[in-house]
């Protein structure tokens, strides 16, 4: 018997990409001005102010029927 479990992978966001985040208190459309391995650089396109902040965007998935907890392999 499976389980619906909410699927959380980061996203690969790349320099110049334009994004809009919903929800939250980093909300609002940003350009993406630069992607380390642990930090993300956004810019507001409306007053150009640079932010720096901890990689956090993720796609999401559902899926039905999955195994959970997931066995390690």
């Amino acid at each position: 018997m499976g389980h619906r479990v909410t699927v959380f992978r980061p996203y690969p966001l790349t320099p110049g990409q334009k994004i809009r985040i919903e929800g939250g208190p980093r909300s609002g459309d940003w350009e993406v001005v630069e992607v380390g391995d642990r930090t993300m650089r956004l810019r507001c396109p409306v007053s150009g102010r640079e932010v720096e902040w901890d990689r956090f965007a993720c796609f999401v998935e559902e899926r039905a029927d999955a195994e959970w907890p997931r066995r390690e392999r």
